[in-house]
C-alpha cells in the first residue's frame, strides 16, 4: 500500500508542555489504479497507425479492345531521372521537332503537382473535335536511373489530383531515349564542393 507520511508541528499547551506530533497520512493506493485504468484505457481506445496502401487496377489481356489512337494533345507524360529530378512533356510526342525545346524539369512534390493540374486544365481547354475525352492522359515513365521512391511519390501525386487516367510504362521508344540523351545516364550526386586532386 503506497502512503504518504508528513509530520506536523509540536504544540505546547499549559505549564508541563505536552509534547505530541500530528501526522497525516495520505493514501496514495487510488491515485496508482487511477492511473492504470487511464493508462489502460488509452491504450485500448487509441488505434495504431495502420500501413496505407493504393489499388491500381490493371486489365486484363482479355478485356483489351483496340482503340484509336491516343492524341499527344491530351497527354503528359513524365519521365522519372536520376537524383529525384522529373522530366515532362506536357502535350507534345516525344518524336515531335519541338520536343527538345519543350521537354521541361521539374521536382517531386509541391512542384509536380502544379504540372499536373496545369495540363488538366490545358485538356479541359482544347475543343472537344481535337480530343476525344476531355481528361488527361497521364504517361509514367521510370528510367533505369530513377529509384522505387520516385515511382510511388508519383503515384501518390495522381492520388492527389485526382488524375482518372494514367499509365506506368517501364520501357521508353527509341525517340524518348533519344531526347533524354545523358540525363538518363547514372551520374554522380552534384557537390557545390570542388574535388580535391591528389
Amino acid at each position: 500500500m503506497a502512503a504518504i507520511e508528513v509530520s506536523g508541528n509540536t504544540r505546547g499547551t499549559g505549564v508541563g508542555r505536552v509534547r505530541s506530533k500530528v501526522s497525516t497520512r495520505v493514501d496514495m493506493t487510488p491515485m496508482v489504479d487511477l492511473g492504470f485504468l487511464l493508462i489502460t484505457f488509452f491504450m485500448l481506445a487509441t488505434t495504431m497507425s495502420k500501413p496505407t496502401s493504393m489499388s491500381v487496377f490493371f486489365p486484363k489481356k482479355t478485356d483489351l479492345v483496340e482503340t484509336e489512337p491516343i492524341r499527344a494533345s491530351g497527354v503528359l507524360t513524365i519521365f522519372l531521372g536520376n537524383h529525384d529530378e522529373v522530366y515532362y512533356l506536357d502535350g507534345i510526342a516525344p518524336d515531335d521537332q519541338r520536343a527538345p525545346s519543350s521537354l521541361k524539369t521539374t521536382r517531386h512534390g509541391f512542384e509536380l503537382r502544379n504540372v499536373i493540374f496545369a495540363g488538366q486544365k490545358r485538356v479541359a481547354a482544347l475543343p472537344e473535335e481535337r480530343l476525344g475525352s476531355r481528361s488527361l492522359i497521364v504517361v509514367i515513365k521510370p528510367t533505369a536511373v530513377s529509384s522505387y521512391k520516385n515511382m510511388v511519390d508519383v503515384m501518390d501525386e495522381m492520388a492527389i489530383t485526382k488524375t482518372r487516367s494514367y499509365a506506368l510504362v517501364d520501357k521508353l521508344t527509341e525517340a524518348e531515349t533519344k531526347l533524354l540523351g545523358d540525363r538518363i545516364q547514372d551520374s554522380p550526386i552534384p557537390t557545390d564542393q570542388p574535388l580535391d586532386k591528389k
